[in-house]
């Protein structure tokens, strides 16, 4: 059966952020919308972070030690700034507004970020992808893509990873994804083609938008169940709106989330954590970092417990 956007109205959620402060104690903080208790994922979607606009002379900007990673994938994308970025495999590259950095730490990585000296004003999202259990141990890479901007009618479309709006990224993951920045004119509604088989993740960066019929402000992030084949986003300020638009087909495996870690089991926390701690090669080092890397934390008193999203009704 084909369905659209109007019989599932009902099922769009509406997840909202939390403060977190970034890399220890760092004066900058972040917007959280991904996990959280209601939902874990979206696709393979497993983290979110939404920062900015921050002026760095008041927030001290970003300036997060070497630290590692295993089992993911992390997608870096901002609308303004610039960050400087060094990783384990020897890579030194910059974000910029519009261009896609995904790095992948499946077996191990480590990597620094840290604003530029020429950044005034810090704005973007920080992504992770949780990589499925056979390539949960790919081997560190690093990808780059700078997408052209898709004009639609009503909204401007920047695809970095999938496929939108009929334009493709040649970047390389191990699950079916979309990531796109979607800019929609002031007043506009847009309709836009989506995989029903996917479930989809809306985060509103400036402006009121609305997924279908439900609102959204700012900050907040609509989750829509898979079947549409549809997503309608309505602008209904008088300026244009930002947003992202994530998916993915709904990830049913069971993972294990602790500080830069996904695991599928408490076990595998604790190998990491020790291996990092003892600076094993599982990691490498990150060159050209001025400082040491940092301490992973505590362990909690109780086992690490599996998650994965509720059942879909």
């Amino acid at each position: 059966m084909d369905h659209t956007e109007v019989g599932f109205e009902a099922e769009v959620e509406v997840l909202t952020a939390r403060g977190v402060p970034l890399g220890g104690p760092r004066a900058m903080s972040v917007r959280r919308t991904l996990p959280q208790r209601a939902r874990t994922l979206i696709g393979a979607w497993c983290f979110a972070d939404h920062y900015g606009p921050d002026r760095v002379a008041d927030s001290g900007g970003m300036d997060v030690a070497p630290h590692p990673h295993t089992g993911l994938q992390t997608v870096s994308w901002l609308f303004s700034g610039e960050i400087e970025h060094r990783d384990s495999l020897g890579t030194h590259a910059f974000v910029r507004p519009g261009e896609i950095n995904l790095m992948t730490g499946g077996h191990g990585i480590s990597h620094t970020e840290v604003s530029t000296p020429g950044t005034t004003v810090l704005h973007g999202v920080q992504l992770w992808v949780a990589l499925p259990g056979e390539h949960r141990h790919a081997p560190r890479e690093f990808q780059h893509h700078a997408p052209a901007p898709v004009r639609v009618d009503g909204a401007e479309l920047r695809v970095f990873l999938g496929t939108l709006a009929g334009d493709t990224s040649p970047v390389r993951t191990f699950t079916p994804l979309l990531g796109a920045e979607v800019l929609i004119d002031a007043g506009a509604t847009l309709a836009l083609d989506v995989d029903p088989g996917f479930e989809h993740g809306l985060l509103v960066d400036e402006g009121d938008v609305r997924l279908g019929t439900t609102p959204l402000r700012p900050a907040e992030l609509g989750y829509a169940a898979p079947g549409r084949t549809t997503l309608t986003l309505t602008n209904n300020s008088d300026r244009r709106a930002r947003t992202v638009l994530l998916g993915g087909p709904p990830f049913e495996e069971e993972i294990v989330m602790w500080w830069n870690f996904i695991g599928r089991n408490h076990q595998d926390i604790v190998e990491a954590r020790e291996e990092w701690e003892r600076a094993s090669d599982r990691f490498g080092s990150v060159d050209g970092y001025p400082g040491g890397r940092l301490p992973a934390p505590a362990l909690p008193n109780a086992v690490i417990t599996p998650r994965k999203n509720p059942s879909h009704r």
